[in-house]
């Protein structure tokens, strides 16, 4: 995620969803490792599909070929054997289209978009060549415009998209108002309440890469200690330093960055292959960093934050089960099935009012098998969703 090598009842919430969608047929990370994604389907309709790969070294992550037709396009990511190099992006000026990230040395995997004429540009943070240019020519023979399903998913995502960053603006807004009163007891409770939003609107957070650095970058991530801002800093200054002194300039800022992320949210237009990408990168962010523990160090909400991943990965899915049901309905029960595996074992660890008021256990108390156990649950939802994009595509 550039530029970072990258409440609580929400879980019922997205029961109930899947419940409505995907049970009627029967209920929802790619690893990163490897996806058998299809453009098979937009190959049958008459749109021109084209498979591009990109190998990311340490020199570069260059795409063969460079240049391809108008359509749906596969990028297939594989890291050669770069240790400071771990993801590819497609870019169009200072937006992410779409990215494949946490590519370890001889892992690969994919995504999809679905692309009209113009210059673009695949980045790979820390390489040295790390962008290169990318063109698509010419007009696709027909877009998922010209499907009144796939625009209504869109909408529909859109539009919940912009209500949970609404949601986010008023929650981060009562947590900086305790930071800034000083308040630790209430900051500890209410951060919790405003990383939630955060967590399930990730991968749109992520156009914007500088952005999202400043919301939600990780000390690992900061250049220097002046650069380590946002939620992360201000979870380090509570539960690490236990004291708020010189956190209110922190906080400010971070009002002003989600505010401008609300701004932005409003002149996006997905596309299906986004959308379903996302919902990928969501699951795999819950294996990457929430089982992990990495990003919520300080605090140990980290259940609350895999809630919040699972919760949008699910929204993604569902606003486009109508298309699913009709590509491939053995993937839509697969979907169902792996999901209410996964929402079982998170629920194993439901408390009330919980740590922190998350509805969770302190995630430190979790051992590392029910760690692996978790993991091993997420792997296989992943799967899963990392085959959507390319059906729908």
């Amino acid at each position: 995620m550039n530029p970072r090598a990258t409440h609580h009842r929400v879980l019922a919430c997205a029961a109930t969803a899947i419940s409505a969608g995907l049970l009627l047929t029967a209920c929802g990370s790619d690893k990163g490792d490897s996806t058998d994604s299809s453009t098979a389907n937009a190959a049958a309709a008459g749109d021109k599909s084209s498979t591009v790969t990109i190998t990311i070294t340490d020199k570069d992550c260059a795409p063969d070929p460079a240049t391809v037709p108008a359509g749906t396009v596969k990028f297939n990511v594989k890291n050669k054997d770069s240790a400071k190099v771990t993801e590819a992006e497609l870019m169009d000026g200072g937006k992410m289209l779409g990215e494949k990230e946490n590519l370890t040395p001889g892992l690969s995997g994919d995504f999809t978009l679905t692309l009209t004429a113009g210059k673009f540009e695949v980045y790979c943070p820390g390489a040295d060549t790390d962008k290169t240019a990318f063109t698509v020519t010419g007009s696709a023979a027909k877009s998922w415009k010209d499907d009144p399903q796939l625009v209504s998913a869109t909408t529909s995502y859109a539009t919940w998209i912009d209500g949970e960053v609404q949601q986010l603006v008023t929650t981060t807004d009562a947590f900086t108002d305790a930071v800034k009163a000083g308040k630790i007891d209430d900051a500890k409770v209410l951060y919790g309440k405003a990383r939630v939003h955060y967590e399930r609107i990730e991968p749109t957070a992520e156009i914007w890469g500088d952005l999202d650095g400043r919301i939600d970058g990780r000390v690992d991530d900061a250049a220097s200690p002046a650069d380590f801002t946002g939620f992360h800093r201000i979870e380090q200054a509570l539960w690490q330093d236990k004291s708020l002194t010189g956190m209110s300039t922190i906080a400010t800022q971070l009002n002003t960055d989600v505010a401008d992320l609300y701004a932005k949210v409003k002149t996006v237009e997905y596309q299906p292959a986004e959308i379903a990408n996302g919902a990928t990168d969501l699951v795999n962010e819950i294996q990457s960093s929430k089982i992990t523990g990495e990003e919520e160090r300080y605090s140990h909400i980290d259940l609350l934050d895999f809630e919040g991943n699972l919760a949008g990965a699910n929204e993604a899915v569902s606003v486009l089960l109508p298309t699913l049901k009709e590509k491939d309905p053995a993937l839509v029960t697969t979907l169902a099935e792996r999901y209410q595996q996964t929402a079982a074992a998170l629920a194993k660890y439901e408390a009330t009012p919980g740590y922190e008021d998350t509805g969770y256990v302190d995630y430190s108390t979790v051992t590392d098998a029910q760690r692996r156990t978790l993991s091993e649950t997420v792997d296989a939802y992943a799967e899963a969703v990392s085959k959507v994009a390319g059906k729908i595509a």
